[in-house]
């Protein structure tokens, strides 16, 4: 069985990074829908997304969605929101279901949507001004999904999503007929996105190995140009340190975090998090992601508690963003 597992671990690797590699670098910074790239998850952001091997509830869906199978509830939601740059929010919803004690898997939905605020629309005109005003219009952007996690022994998870992802950039006038009505248009790209990962747990105290390929698909036509969704591959590894001291687990944790990232549009990164947590309570974080242009650093808070048998949690990160805005993130997460 070890052999087994092993093989199929080095089988998703080798045919994860062959996909990658095989990747044109012409398309570098040519990706579309890029609000899939976007971070949304306080505790991800403040580890500097180093999280595809730390994340056990329905929020893995996001990042790395084997992490799914190692949920120890029947029910997780988790709901957040995300004040990006240049006034874009975000919103994301998460919800996972263990079946039977995980015998039979874990199911989540994921949600994500986009405000991008009002714009001006204009058309040409023969004026002055060479355009009139046509009213505003208001992009928007949305991916459902639905993911699956199985643990496949004590040791080894395994778990993917399939998403319907849509952004529209708005109706807009396109021409006028001959009765002098305006014709208009809604400009829009959907397609079904793919994401898989997989959890090793390596049996080195808390020590874990994770894989993970997000934003999988087709090649997607608008209008006149095609693009791709920003395909990236991940590896990562993460431990407690304090299980290599004698200091009190139960009092106190140090997770160490560092994951290795192969996008499709930009080169490779490396991001290290940090989190202590202190009585299982209060956790202070950090992260640091090289090379970026501006965003760098980052940190966050969270508070955990269980009341009458209900996990509660709350979580807040910060990120400056160089010359763009900083962004703050906050998430509620219930399991019970």
């Amino acid at each position: 069985m070890k052999k087994i597992i092993l093989l199929m671990v080095v089988s998703l690797i080798i045919i994860s990074v062959l996909n990658v590699n095989a990747q044109e670098r012409k398309k570098l910074a040519q990706t579309g829908m890029k609000f899939l790239s976007v971070s949304l998850d306080p505790r991800a952001a403040a580890l500097s997304d180093a999280m595809t091997t730390v994340q056990n509830n329905s929020a893995s869906m996001l990042y790395n969605p084997s992490g799914m199978a190692e949920m120890d509830r029947l029910v997780d939601y988790s709901f957040g929101t995300t004040r990006w740059i240049a006034d874009i929010n975000y919103i994301h919803g998460t919800a996972a279901l263990n079946l039977f004690d995980g015998q039979y898997g874990v199911i989540g939905l994921s949600l994500v949507a986009v405000d991008y605020g009002e714009f001006n629309g204009t058309i040409v005109a023969n004026n002055d001004d060479g355009y009139i005003d046509v009213g505003t219009y208001k992009p928007t952007a949305v991916a459902l999904g639905f993911g699956y996690a199985k643990a496949l022994s004590e040791k080894f998870s395994v778990g993917g999503n399939i998403r319907f992802v849509r952004q529209s950039m708005g109706t807009a006038i396109v021409s006028v007929d001959p009765s002098g009505n305006a014709v208009t248009k809604e400009h829009k790209a959907e397609v079904l996105s793919f994401d898989f990962g997989m959890l090793y747990h390596t049996g080195f105290k808390s020590l874990d190995f994770g894989m993970t390929i997000r934003n999988f698909s087709k090649e997607i036509k608008y209008i006149d140009e095609s693009f791709q969704l920003p395909l990236t591959f991940k590896i990562g590894l993460s431990m407690n340190l304090i299980d290599l001291t004698e200091i009190d687990k139960g009092m106190h944790s140090f997770l160490l975090s560092v994951d290795a990232a192969h996008p499709r549009d930009y080169p490779e990164q490396i991001s290290v998090g940090a989190e202590y947590t202190f009585l299982n309570t209060f956790s202070i974080r950090g992260g640091y992601t090289f090379p970026t242009d501006e965003q760098e650093f980052n940190a966050g808070v969270g508070f955990r508690q269980e009341l009458s048998g209900v996990n509660f949690a709350i979580d807040y990160s910060y990120t400056p963003f160089g010359i763009f805005d900083n962004v703050h993130r906050v998430s509620v997460n219930i399991g019970y």
